[in-house]
């Protein structure tokens, strides 16, 4: 089975920093793009940030210059960072990972960012 398994999350200052984890497994890795996705209450699904094969990264502009993704194939692992942290970064952060027809999505990790 294919499974996505996100960690790192969890209650943090506005400023501060936080680095998510995707663990994946059942799926060769290096070929597929992996990104993370958002959801905050009352708000639609978007992505924050893709990486794909070849290393190309992609963000949102909402999060351009603070947040950075990036992978390790050999640990079958992707990874955002996330710097300057603001307040409607609050969300539940979803990892993806797309392969053509195929789109994967881990359970997601609860991200607050709160004075």
């Amino acid at each position: 089975q294919v499974q996505l398994v996100e960690s790192g999350g969890g209650l943090v200052q506005p400023g501060g920093s936080l680095r998510l984890s995707c663990a994946a497994s059942g799926i060769i890795f290096r070929f597929y793009t992996m990104g993370w996705y958002r959801q905050a209450p009352g708000k639609q699904r978007e992505v924050v940030a893709t990486i794909n094969s070849g290393g190309t990264t992609n963000y949102a502009d909402s999060v351009k210059g603070r947040f950075t993704i990036s992978r390790d194939n050999a640990g079958n692992t992707v990874y955002l960072q996330m710097n300057s942290l603001k307040p409607e970064d609050t969300a539940v952060y979803f990892c993806t990972a797309q392969l053509l027809a195929a789109h994967y999505w881990g359970q997601g990790t609860q991200v607050t960012v709160s004075s």
